[in-house]
């Protein structure tokens, strides 16, 4: 069962490319718990959550490369619970590490030869190979070893070979761990053009910075279970504020003064202090766990002290992935 943006727990909606129910899978000890997932055509679903929350594995099962204990998978219209090597023609995979990859042999070579495996012809595989290398900005590179390649342009070209085939479901683990940030713009940019074209992406990653303006859904993992599934928006809003960037009338009292003075008014509830780079009137004030802003304005205006401005400075998406994730463990 997931737990929707709402908290409510339900099953997915209607049948995406990817529709993954109730997906359990252990090994020593369990790595996945009742998984629900659901991945729309021409839809971005970022998949997050810890090391060892159960993301790799997830991407596995999708993948058909592991057989789930339980639950039920579909990809594409494909059964993938009783035929997992049915569902490969229609994923192309990106794994986080680069051990996939042939070093001994060229960039070219490599995703000629991963062409031949999709039943391309010859011919055809090393027009493609030359095509996708050309898109990822290895074309230069293109008859070196991959063992003289770079971490990150040996990403690039795992990302190259994930599209070989133009599959309906992409699915994409790390893909811009350790690039730089032009590198990861490109992979982001063709991932967004392979939605566009109707493929379903699951976008695995710890970078929280880059799904905001990219992910149209996220589903966040911990200890092998759901425990958010919702669009990034809501994921934010999943973040209590603590923090209140405050304008006060200080009466003529310095800034400072007023700082130590308030301090004694509102411990244990909060602590305050000037904001930097900003008016002398204006304070940031941080709660304490446990304690909400009411009471603390409510302090302050038995004190004497005039509130002219309060804005809650909102948590970002570190904040809420931190408090969903803590919460679960």
């Amino acid at each position: 069962m997931t737990e929707s943006a709402n908290g409510r727990a339900g099953r997915a909606g209607p049948r995406g490319l990817v529709d993954a129910r109730g997906i359990s899978h252990s090994f020593q000890r369990p790595a996945l718990k009742g998984v629900d997932l659901n991945v729309a055509a021409g839809e971005i679903h970022a998949l997050l959550g810890p090391n060892g929350a159960g993301k790799t594995t997830l991407l596995r099962v999708l993948a058909g490369l592991q057989r789930a204990d339980a639950g039920a998978l579909t990809i594409a219209g494909c059964d993938g619970t009783r035929d997992p090597k049915q569902i490969r023609r229609h994923i192309g995979l990106m794994p986080s590490g680069d051990g996939t990859l042939y070093p001994r042999i060229s960039g070219l070579e490599n995703l000629a030869f991963f062409g031949r495996l999709h039943g391309f012809r010859r011919k055809d595989a090393v027009t493609r190979a030359h095509d996708l290398l050309e898109l990822v900005g290895l074309a230069e590179h293109a008859h070196k070893h991959v063992r003289a390649y770079s971490h990150g342009m040996q990403k690039r070209l795992s990302f190259a070979r994930s599209l070989l085939a133009e599959p309906s479901v992409l699915l994409i683990d790390e893909a811009t761990h350790d690039l730089d940030p032009a590198a990861a713009r490109i992979v982001r940019d063709l991932t967004c053009h392979a939605a566009s074209r109707g493929a379903a992406v699951v976008w695995a990653t710890q970078r929280l910075d880059e799904i905001r303006g990219f992910a149209n859904a996220v589903t966040v993992l911990s200890n092998g279970s759901v425990c958010f599934s919702g669009s990034v928006t809501q994921l934010i809003g999943r973040a209590m504020p603590t923090r209140y960037l405050l304008s006060l009338q200080n009466g003529g009292a310095p800034p400072a003064v007023l700082v130590r003075t308030l301090e004694q008014v509102l411990a244990p509830a909060a602590t305050i202090s000037l904001a930097p780079h900003a008016p002398e009137e204006d304070y940031v004030l941080s709660l304490e766990q446990g304690h909400v802003i009411g009471d603390v304005l409510l302090a302050l205006d038995r004190a004497g002290v005039r509130i002219l401005a309060c804005r809650e400075e909102r948590s970002g998406l570190e904040d809420a992935f931190l408090a969903l994730t803590e919460r679960s463990t």
